[in-house]
């Protein structure tokens, strides 16, 4: 499932130069469009919001490592220097989730996208391949709580936003 989780993403992968990593301050969607096909990675905003005015008040800046995980849901955060675990998802109006594609496949940010694509192809060029999944991200990220923080839990939120965004090397 992994492994078409990974293709789906570098088939997403337009071929356009990278811009800088870092980026989006604020309210800046952050979000690059989701991992599936439902949505652009070059969009400029999210297809399916994450700050919404009801939940804009709980939204904070976390420092974590951002990987895949065995289990639903795929994408978690791992904010550094607590034990706490983020399960990422595609935002309010998708949560609970109701399909796979909810859970494993949640949208991200433009910038976390543009860094994405940059790693695969200076891997391809490294290696002659491209990587099936993403490697960990190490990153500022804005996230928004879709449910409220329960000790013992992972905390199910939504990714508005990324910056200072570093890419662990898997070669």
């Amino acid at each position: 499932m992994l492994l078409v989780l990974g293709a789906s993403l570098t088939a997403n992968l337009p071929g356009k130069s990278q811009t800088p990593a870092t980026g989006g301050a604020g309210g800046a969607s952050r979000d690059h469009a989701k991992i599936s096909a439902k949505a652009s990675p070059s969009a400029s905003a999210r297809k399916i919001p994450c700050r919404t005015p009801e939940n804009a008040a709980l939204c904070y800046w976390t420092h974590g490592r951002l990987s895949v995980a065995n289990g639903n849901p795929s994408f978690r955060i791992g904010k550094i220097g607590t034990h706490r675990i983020l399960g990422v998802f595609n935002g309010p109006s998708h949560f609970p989730p109701r399909t796979i594609a909810d859970d494993e496949s949640p949208e991200f940010p433009p910038e976390l996208y543009r860094a994405y694509e940059a790693d695969n192809r200076a891997n391809k060029r490294a290696t002659g391949i491209m990587w099936a999944v993403p490697p960990p991200v190490f990153a500022n990220f804005e996230v928004c709580p879709l449910e409220p923080e329960r000790k013992g839990w992972m905390q199910p939120v939504c990714v508005e936003s990324a910056r200072n965004i570093f890419i662990e090397s898997v070669r």
